[in-house]
């Protein structure tokens, strides 16, 4: 059941896109190792539970109550570990001041996320696999990078957040531990066998035509005493992606309890066959750019985010490259709303102008515009808005002028198209990286869940 579908802006918002020169500034996927696909685990059967049907419950109980502080097989979560990691959520989120309802909502998810994370570093450590100090300084300077910092203003950015420097290094520590710890303790013993691939390739061939999703997933796990209060986190965070301020992927990452958090909750290209029934349905139903959610599912809810969708072995004329001028329109600080709205009209008029790509310099000078060139832009990159309105422009014809006060006014002039040739079978290679990379998946959400099982854990 689909209890909310909203559609996240379409420029500007899950992606900060700009054409030539922009990139998604969030925290960076610090795990070396992609995992292709999460999707429920149902493999392991649940055991029938003998529950009276009218029940009494001796004394009070909420288990939503708890004070964020915990000893997880000795290694002890304080409330300081939990306030700094609220604080780099917050901080990487651009969320500012926040209701103390929301802020105990958050620490409990946080408290979650701090117990899973001490589960796998213990493993790892258990089976000899520790991270170095410069591993985790590295992948430290490239996220500080990502912020536009170096690491020096990313400590004192942090600290003013109300995080701290040692916060972010214990979450990448723990992230490059887990996938250490798959690659060398799950990956070697999973194995494909060539029936099996070249079964997936005559499923494929078979499947031609039909249409196949890319998502991205946050799950999170609710049992019948939790799901209430998963269900109001859920739509929480779902309200927080659609205020566009950071992609889906950065949620993903710091509260989906899959192990695709890792790589922002990406699931790869699937097709409804693959999927769970429940999320089937809610991928039929989705525009791309849409999130959905909560959507209940065995074990707990999922939020999804549709960000592209085709039709299999296919040509689809999204993946056509383009080459592209685009002008851009700046105004300076200090620019009046009048003056703005004067210079965009004349900026519009001088675009009914171009007469080509070879004009569009000359046009540019005359309104003080930015000319810069690409030539492989595909369609399915830009903005669903501009990608529908280029795949209807003839060559040497410009866009309507779009953007903001803030990043200028752009438009793009078509200079060039390839069509995408006729769509073509995966190689075997292909076909068996995605199927070791499921078996991974899976076997690593068992893992989590035996450890969840056999840990200790007191709350404090």
């Amino acid at each position: 059941m689909i209890a909310q579908v909203g559609q996240v802006g379409r420029v500007n918002q899950h992606r900060r896109w700009t054409l030539l020169a922009g990139s998604l500034m969030g925290i960076a996927a610090v795990a070396a190792g992609a995992v292709a696909q999460t999707v429920q685990d149902n493999s392991v059967p649940q055991a029938p539970l003998d529950i009276p049907a009218n029940l009494q419950i001796f004394g009070k109980f909420d288990p939503n109550v708890r004070k964020p502080t915990a000893i997880v097989n000795n290694t002890v979560i304080t409330g300081t570990d939990v306030d700094q990691r609220v604080g780099l959520v917050l901080a990487a989120n651009n969320s500012g001041q926040v209701s103390a309802e929301d802020r105990e909502r958050l620490k409990l998810q946080v408290l979650r996320q701090l117990i899973d994370e001490t589960l796998q570093i213990q493993e790892a450590r258990t089976n000899d696999i520790t991270i170095t100090k410069p591993e985790i300084d590295q992948s430290y300077d490239r996220v500080a990078r990502n912020f536009n910092r170096n690491p020096q203003q990313m400590a004192a950015f942090l600290r003013e957040a109300g995080s701290s420097e040692k916060s972010l290094k214990r979450q990448i520590e723990g992230e490059l531990a887990w996938q250490r710890f798959l690659r060398r303790k799950v990956e070697p013993f999973v194995n494909i066998g060539d029936q099996e691939v070249k079964a997936i390739l005559d499923r494929l061939e078979a499947s031609k035509g039909t249409e196949e999703y890319n998502l991205r997933e946050i799950y999170l796990s609710a049992n019948d005493a939790t799901a209430q209060q998963v269900v109001t986190n859920a739509r929480g965070i779902i309200t927080e992606i659609q205020k566009g301020q950071q992609p889906f992927e950065y949620f993903a990452r710091q509260f989906s309890e899959a192990s695709t958090r890792a790589v922002g909750g990406d699931l790869g290209w699937v097709r409804t066959a693959v999927l769970p029934a429940e999320l089937a349905a809610a991928a039929q139903q989705m525009q791309v750019g849409q999130v959905a959610g909560p959507i209940e599912v065995p074990g707990g809810v999922s939020i999804l985010y549709l960000t592209d969708k085709r039709q299999v072995l296919t040509a689809d004329p999204r993946d056509a490259k383009l080459s592209l001028k685009q002008l851009t329109l700046r105004f300076p600080d200090g620019t009046t709303q009048a003056q703005a709205t004067q210079r965009a009209e004349a900026f519009t008029k001088a675009l009914a102008n171009i007469q080509g790509c070879g004009t569009v310099a000359k046009v540019a000078g005359s309104v003080g515009a930015e000319v810069v060139d690409n030539d492989t832009v595909r369609v399915r990159d830009l903005p669903p808005q501009l990608g529908d309105i280029m795949l209807k422009l003839q060559i040497g014809q410009s866009t309507p002028p779009f953007g903001s006060p803030e990043q200028g006014v752009r438009a793009l002039v078509l200079c060039g198209r390839d069509d995408p040739k006729s769509g073509q079978l995966p190689t075997s290679d292909q076909v068996e990286n995605q199927l070791q990379s499921q078996r991974v998946n899976l076997r690593a959400q068992q893992k989590l869940r035996d450890l969840r099982r056999d840990a200790v854990v007191e709350y404090r």
